[in-house]
């Protein structure tokens, strides 16, 4: 049995099979248990379905088995979107959720809400208010990928 880097490498390379032909999706992040529970997360530009996850589930099941990665079918296989609990890791992520509100951890623990305007190559600009009432300002914040430990969208009900 290959090491769970190794695992992860391999089914990266079957997935990217099947992503080649349906560009708008993307493959966020995959996790493998002890117990070879698989977990991969996909997403796309405009989201994605359950019935796209499980065609992908039914591609991506046949190719490992295929590949013999894990003897006889010793393994359980899960596709679905990151959940919106899930930090962007993706510079496509960031793209999809411009206008959205999001929360910015930075490297040095500190953390910043507001609304994600824009993503360039090596930063993203949220705009946020400071204060309250009459006396409230509205600013925009430039900030470096590198500075950023992680990013979640901010739901609200």
């Amino acid at each position: 049995m290959l090491p769970i880097e190794n695992q992860v490498e391999k089914i990266q390379q079957l997935l990217n099979q099947i992503l080649q032909t349906e560009t708008q999706y993307f493959c966020v992040n995959i996790r493998i248990k002890p117990t070879n529970n698989i977990k991969v997360f996909i997403d796309g530009d405009n989201g994605i379905t359950i019935e796209k996850c499980v065609q992908f589930n039914r591609k991506l099941y046949k190719l490992i088995e295929e590949a013999a990665l894990y003897t006889e079918g010793d393994f359980s296989l899960e596709i679905s979107s990151p959940g919106v609990d899930e930090p962007l890791k993706m510079q496509r992520q960031y793209n999809k959720n411009i206008g959205r509100n999001i929360e910015v951890i930075f490297t040095d623990a500190t953390k910043k809400e507001g609304k994600l305007l824009q993503v360039a190559e090596a930063d993203i600009i949220i705009e946020f208010t400071e204060g309250k009432g009459k006396k409230a300002i509205t600013q925009q914040l430039v900030i470096p990928f590198n500075n950023i430990k992680t990013t979640t969208v901010q739901v609200k009900f």
